[in-house]
């Protein structure tokens, strides 16, 4: 069976190869899971049939409850469509149901699919602009978080236990940095039951998200507007964003698909401000910056002058101890704000934090299922930032590392407070998951699958077939072959929430003595 399937998937990639030298190939590359296919725009994951799905009979819930009408409009990954929200929240300990009057929100909304190969899944993530009657966009605070326009509608799909995402910004928030707020509710879409959703504060500039100088439009350009506010990533880029390659080469493993195009090099992406309207002189600024920064770090000199040192030090942290199979490879977001009137501050700044469903021991990819390993060693996706191998190898940096360290193991990195965190999030969305899993079956493994399957602990998961067989080939095929299925990169399958997140607590106590054990705590 393993043969038939592995024909299959070779039949498939080299079908997308043919079809993507049409389109001028995969732009450098194959990119593996976090970056969709590169150059093959024709293939959109939103358009692969949805797995299957159960029926659920929902008549209330103990979450906040998000309803969704796209008066029959079908939402698309292209643009957003028309729709109308209305959010139901009695409060703590009071139920709220469909015929509640939305007393937390009640107006017209802009919504899109979101995501990569996330797109792909049966439960779909989606971006969120709440409008006005005249379709222009209004700020309106949601569920406890500061009123803004931008929001996003986050899937857990893959995630049994709904709680990553969440866990890793507010990780990074109790860290002393900014990241995206976040509430647990039920989604009806169109009158349908589509399971527990996240609704996130999505990255932006603002007073109560990332809180830099905003840019006049490049129309308006005045002396002295080139230094800040920028915010930069690494991801697979949108198409209006102003690119640029890294000035070094990058970390990566090598692989029958990652050797395309020859030595590889991480692309930046301005996300803010959009390509449209940055001027020429905030492009080669901005490019030119980072150019500095990459060199600083791989000089091991100077840094101090270009970075703002504590936040790479507790993002180093953050994505070593999640073992994020995207970690600093995807989704790696930064900003640069304008120096004060004394010149100070002004220096890049990593973070916040996004895209953590890959992480916390829930993927058979890229060394995320080696509990002994480390992110910035790169992986045979996608090319990995050269800067944080050369920042581990920094006697200096790695100092701070291990002093930072210490210091949150004995508070919020302690193994009583994360499984404090666990517990208390599987409390609140214990009746909430039996009706999600009721929906996406495929999710848990069957009790009585039989028991070919190996052991699942932290340090031996068991994964999708891909795990043991593609993972050092090209990634993971997101979606599976049929749309939905996430086996493919799957560490493990639970029975059952309840093991889901003894799971999740095992991994994360094994992953500190790993750190512990590398970063000398307790000294």
């Amino acid at each position: 069976m393993k043969k038939v399937l592995f024909c299959i998937c070779l039949f498939f990639v080299a079908t997308m190869w043919v079809s993507a030298q049409e389109f001028g190939g995969f732009g450098g590359g194959f990119p593996g899971f976090g970056g969709g296919f590169g150059g093959f725009p024709s293939f959109d994951m939103s358009e692969m049939p949805e797995g299957p799905t159960g029926k659920v009979e929902f008549t209330s819930t103990n979450l906040p409850l998000v309803m969704v009408d796209t008066d029959s409009l079908r939402i698309t990954k292209q643009k957003k469509i028309q729709a109308r929200m209305r959010i139901v929240d009695n409060g703590q300990g009071r139920r709220n149901t469909p015929t509640d009057a939305a007393n937390a929100y009640d107006g017209n909304i802009g919504i899109k699919i979101r995501g990569n190969s996330s797109a792909a899944f049966t439960q779909k993530r989606y971006t969120i602009e709440l409008r006005d009657a005249d379709g222009r966009p209004v700020k309106c605070p949601l569920l406890g978080m500061p009123a803004d326009s931008d929001w996003v509608l986050l899937g857990p799909y893959n995630d049994r236990s709904m709680m990553r995402d969440a866990m890793a910004c507010d990780l990074w928030t109790l860290m002393g940095h900014w990241g995206s707020r976040s509430a647990f509710v039920e989604l009806l879409l169109n009158g349908e039951y589509r399971g527990i959703y996240l609704v996130v504060e999505k990255i932006k500039v603002a007073s109560d998200r990332i809180n830099i100088l905003g840019h006049p439009s490049a129309s308006q350009q005045v002396e002295g507007a080139m230094e800040g506010g920028y915010i930069v990533r690494v991801d697979a880029p949108d198409d209006d964003e102003f690119t640029f390659p890294s000035t070094n080469a990058a970390v990566a493993s090598a692989s029958p698909f990652g050797g395309m195009g020859g030595v590889q090099r991480v692309t930046w992406g301005v996300y803010y401000p959009k390509k449209k309207n940055l001027s020429q002189r905030q492009q080669t600024y901005i490019r030119d910056y980072i150019g500095q920064v990459e060199q600083s770090i791989e000089k091991g000199e100077d840094m101090e002058k270009l970075i703002e040192v504590p936040s790479f030090v507790d993002y180093f942290i953050h994505t070593e101890l999640s073992l994020n199979a995207d970690g600093y490879k995807r989704s790696a977001y930064f900003y640069k704000d304008v120096p004060d009137a004394q010149g100070k501050g002004g220096r890049l700044h990593a973070g916040p934090v996004w895209d953590y469903n890959l992480a916390y021991g829930n993927c058979n990819f890229c060394g995320a299922d080696d509990i002994n390993g480390f992110v910035y060693l790169g992986c045979e996706t996608n090319p990995t930032p050269a800067m944080w191998k050369q920042l581990a190898e920094n006697k200096k940096f790695m100092q701070l590392v291990k002093a930072r360290y210490a210091k949150l193991r004995s508070t919020i990195l302690s193994e009583d407070a994360l499984h404090a965190y666990i517990d208390k999030h599987a409390r609140l969305l214990e009746e909430a998951q039996a009706r999600h899993f009721a929906k996406y079956p495929t999710l848990l493994k069957a009790k009585d699958a039989g028991t070919e399957e190996q052991e699942h602990t932290a340090e031996t998961p068991y994964g999708g077939m891909f795990g043991g067989m593609f993972s050092g080939m090209f990634g993971a095929m997101p979606g599976g072959m049929g749309g939905g299925d996430t086996s493919w990169f799957d560490a493990y399958i639970p029975t059952d929430y309840a093991d889901e997140i003894s799971i999740l607590k095992s991994w994360l106590s094994s992953r500190l003595a790993v750190l512990d054990k590398a970063w000398g705590y307790p000294s």
